[in-house]
């Protein structure tokens, strides 16, 4: 019996890593591109705190319905990165930005985010989740060759 479950951890183990870095990409695009999608349709529940967030900030100048257009276009094409293998660099570098301008309103608005010390509102608990985004994307990033390995642009002399 115990042969058995080895047996079955090992497949489990082995095909998650086969796959498991295309269920990482499709999780995220999901994300990123439902999300985006529904700020360009004007429907997203983000929309009163990414209009409060304007108001609070250098970028009050700005018109919050076409910032959030274009943000969820921006969202919408980090989806899409997400799925190119060969542009995790750039497209980890976008989801650094975004992740630190999707976290502002922890700081920059307290009192819409935090019900009282470490205790998150719903809108600060759907902003934290973005650090488990992030940190499935430093997983894949972390799964990619480095740089001296796939480009040979740097004379070996200099290694």
């Amino acid at each position: 019996m115990y042969k058995y479950f080895e047996i079955l951890d090992t497949k489990i183990i082995y095909t998650l890593r086969k796959y498991g870095d295309w269920i990482g990409r499709i999780a995220l695009f999901l994300i990123f591109f439902w999300f985006g999608f529904l700020k360009v349709i004007a429907v997203s529940p983000a929309g009163p705190l990414v209009t409060e967030l304007l108001q609070n900030t250098f970028l009050s100048f700005l018109e919050p319905n076409s910032f959030q257009a274009w943000f969820g276009i921006f969202e919408m094409v980090i989806a899409l990165l997400v799925l190119i293998p060969k542009l995790e660099r750039v497209t980890f570098v976008v989801m650094g930005f975004h992740f630190i301008t999707t976290v502002m309103p922890l700081a920059i608005l307290p009192g819409t985010t935090w019900a009282a010390f470490l205790v998150p509102t719903l809108t600060g608990q759907y902003i934290i989740k973005n650090a488990a985004l992030l940190a499935l994307g430093l997983l894949l990033m972390a799964r990619i060759k480095p740089m001296a390995v796939t480009h040979h642009f740097l004379a070996e002399e200099d290694l």
